[in-house]
């Protein structure tokens, strides 16, 4: 299969394979830690049995990393990537230790929302840092393969370390210390994917030296925000990574309220809403499709690209968006459900694909970081509106066919509003860092 070998090739790269292996390891961890902490708060019989009480707990989560996250993201630009790996994962054991020690000796209380909100906070930097250090260590021609093989493979991962910590759950018998279990397993893979970042060299991900501001880290972080916009005006005079940002965020909306849907799905709808279990086994499963869609545009993405160019790409995976919106507005059967989070699963990840590769292709590497930055302040945002909107428009059970069907002309509009967009990048006369933008040339 052509996928694999593709990935052989990468592999034989000595330090993309070095930087693989860190992904693979802490998106292991995630992958636990989101189900330790999705069993807390969305599948426990007496916790989040309404539409309205899921998406609070997402916006408690998402909302103000959606508003701080982004002072931490262009730090990307100034310190060395790989210390942010190692640093950015030890950090993350402390805090999911923490985070167990809470759930065993007091329960759901303030303190679970705000260590977990840094932990996911510490986890989207991460994520940044690995794209943002990727170009570091793969040749420009490979790009578009290994946006397609990393991202998805690291999802893969995730599946596969929240099967782990589902397995983890189920042999540990109940008692004080069963919530803590899978935590606990979790910090010991962030562990792991610290100590595997140290064989990266700490200059290899980038900033160059030369490239780095050499004041301190006060004057870091009052130049921030101007960072930030410069960063954000550099995005939108250079087009395309402007462009394919704005479509991830419109895409990342409607994924949201579909992710949200199906939590309610499985608990309230396909499964007795008082058996937990069995609630999560249903939504594991249908996450789990949706991740086999993620599977497919590996293969066809870098097939397509062959005859289809990246911005050509992302709106046929729109196209194929607003088909899964439509499968779920026919049926509320599983078939018919599982079917959808297949097919936007394969739409989310050929469209996320072709927009990383843009915004890596067409933005100067001394601004790759912030670019990445807002990247997720807006994947943060979307899910936040997301949020909002599926409390206000879906049922208790997640299943209703008007806001389905808004969904699917969502999509259709944003391919046809991405179409009308220039599909060449324009030159900027100035990327030095913290300089205004000029209007482009």
């Amino acid at each position: 299969m052509q996928a694999f070998d593709d990935l052989r090739r990468l592999l034989a790269l000595p330090r993309f394979r070095r930087l693989f292996t860190v992904r693979i390891v802490s998106q292991a961890g995630d992958g636990m830690f989101q189900v330790g902490l999705a069993t807390q708060l969305f599948f426990s019989p007496e916790r989040m049995t309404t539409a309205t009480g899921v998406a609070s707990a997402f916006a408690v989560l998402l909302l103000p990393f959606t508003v701080v996250g982004p002072f931490a993201g262009p730090l990307l630009d100034r310190w060395r990537r790989r210390q942010v790996l190692a640093l950015g994962n030890a950090l993350r054991v402390v805090l999911t230790l923490a985070l167990a020690v809470v759930i065993v000796t007091a329960g759901v209380a303030p303190a679970v929302y705000a260590l977990a909100l840094v932990t996911l906070g510490v986890n989207r930097f991460l994520l940044s840092a690995l794209s943002a250090g990727q170009p570091q260590v793969v040749p420009a021609d490979r790009l578009v393969i290994a946006n397609s093989l990393t991202p998805t493979l690291g999802g893969v991962s995730a599946v596969a370390g929240a099967g782990i910590g589902a397995l983890v759950g189920w042999l540990t018998p109940s008692g004080g210390v069963h919530d803590g279990v899978v935590l606990v397993a979790a910090a010991a893979t962030f562990g792991a994917a610290s100590a595997l970042a140290l064989r990266l060299t700490p200059d290899e991900l980038g900033p160059s030296r030369d490239e780095r501001p050499a004041q301190g880290l006060a004057d870091d972080l009052r130049a921030v925000a101007a960072d930030l916009v410069a960063g954000a005006r550099y995005l939108v005079a250079r087009r395309t990574p402007g462009a394919a940002l704005a479509v991830m965020a419109g895409q990342r909306f409607v994924y949201g309220v579909n992710f949200l849907a199906l939590i309610l799905i499985s608990r309230n709808l396909l499964s007795d809403p008082h058996d937990s279990a069995a609630g999560m086994g249903t939504f594991v499963l249908l996450t789990g499709l949706s991740f086999a869609g993620n599977g497919i545009a590996v293969v066809l993405t870098p097939i397509a690209h062959q005859w289809i160019d990246p911005p050509r790409w992302i709106q046929v995976a729109l196209v194929i968006g607003a088909l899964s919106q439509v499968l779920l507005t026919l049926s509320s059967s599983f078939v018919m459900i599982a079917a959808g989070a297949m097919l936007l699963g394969l739409s989310v990840q050929s469209a996320k694909i072709a927009v990383d590769t843009i915004v890596q292709r067409d933005t100067a590497d001394t601004y790759r970081g912030r670019a990445f930055a807002l990247y997720d302040m807006l994947y943060n945002a979307a899910f936040v509106g997301a949020a909002a909107l599926a409390a206000a428009l879906l049922p208790d059970t997640g299943w209703s066919r008007p806001a389905f069907a808004a969904l699917a002309v969502a999509c259709l509009v944003i391919a046809w509003a991405y179409g009308r967009t220039p599909a060449v990048a324009v030159e900027v006369r100035s990327t030095r860092p913290g300089a205004p933008v000029p209007d482009p040339v």
